[in-house]
């Protein structure tokens, strides 16, 4: 008996386990090069605000210095007189963004507690799409709602209200960032397990109690994470603080006088009117630095908070 061997045919297309292989390993390298262009952006960005801020303050060093940043209480870099006080504008950057706060952290965090956990579905799947929306509205818009409606209904109170002040600006900032923190925080409610709200029902809790003392510190993790972004966003607000605020450097915390912001300051110089590599040229990445760091800052610390209350419940 003759044992006959059949001649196994070569193959010449790859099997389906390599492909599915090599598909796999394309779609890898695409979404590590996704993650590490925003990581390399991110490093650019801070390598070229560091860089320039070291050049500004090492090619100018006899005529400003560190200390005088820092410490100076006049901004006029753009004058015959120099001085260069960034705390002037960071007064002003943090009044208008307290104001915005105290206008967008309690009506925010109210839409977020209703559209949650008393609207009608219904009311709720046309209300927060309506509030969303005002995200989408320009803020040039704002500034000039600012500038042309809130500032003249504020002075029929207040006669001696400026034109130009950062109480109007910082209460449009508070109306835009409305939708982030209601948005978020609604969204870190709605995640709230049904069995927390069934425990407090059982116990005799009513709707409110059940919200205020249930659902509000069970959501408090992601409502912070919201607040913050809402800081972030104020700080580096430019058009709304651009139109409204005045654009006069003034150290005032006062909310009715006019004052200029970071981010305005930056916009006025970058008009194309100074040049290039120019000391007051220059400024301008001194203090995008500074407002780099202060929304790092801000950042940090929301994050060592969520972090806290997330352990706490």
């Amino acid at each position: 008996m003759t044992k006959t061997s059949a001649k196994q045919p070569t193959k010449t297309a790859l099997s389906p386990k390599v492909l599915r292989d090599v598909r796999e390993k394309v779609i890898e390298i695409i979404l590590f090069l996704a993650a590490f262009s925003s990581v390399a952006i991110t490093v650019g960005i801070v390598s070229i605000l560091l860089y320039e801020s070291f050049q500004f303050f090492y090619q100018y060093s006899e005529e400003v210095s560190v200390w005088q940043f820092l410490t100076d209480t006049q901004w006029t870099p753009l004058f015959d007189d120099k001085h260069f006080g960034i705390m002037t504008l960071v007064s002003g950057t943090l009044v208008t963004t307290f104001v915005a706060l105290c206008v967008a952290i309690p009506l925010g965090t109210i839409a977020a507690i209703y559209l949650s956990e008393f609207a009608p579905v219904r009311v709720r799947e046309t209300v927060k799409p309506a509030l969303e929306l005002l995200a989408g509205v320009p803020t040039v818009v704002y500034g000039y709602f600012a500038l042309l409606f809130v500032t003249p209904f504020l002075q029929t109170f207040l006669t001696e209200l400026p034109y130009s002040n950062m109480l109007s600006a910082g209460m449009v900032m508070g109306i835009m960032i409305i939708p982030y923190i209601s948005s978020l925080s609604e969204d870190a409610m709605r995640s709230v397990p049904d069995y927390l709200r069934e425990g407090s029902y059982a116990t005799g809790a009513t709707r409110f109690q059940t919200a205020i003392k249930v659902i509000l510190p069970s959501a408090i993790s992601g409502i912070s994470a919201a607040y913050i972004l809402g800081i972030s966003r104020a700080i580096g607000e430019t058009m709304v603080v651009a139109i409204a605020a005045g654009g006069q450097p003034n150290f005032t915390f006062n909310p009715m006088e006019p004052a200029q912001t970071m981010t305005a300051y930056i916009v006025s110089v970058s008009k194309g009117d100074i040049p290039y590599g120019s000391l007051e040229y220059q400024t301008i990445f001194a203090v995008g630095l500074t407002l780099f760091l202060m929304t790092l800052s801000f950042n940090i610390i929301g994050h060592i908070l969520i972090k806290r209350y997330r352990e706490v419940y």
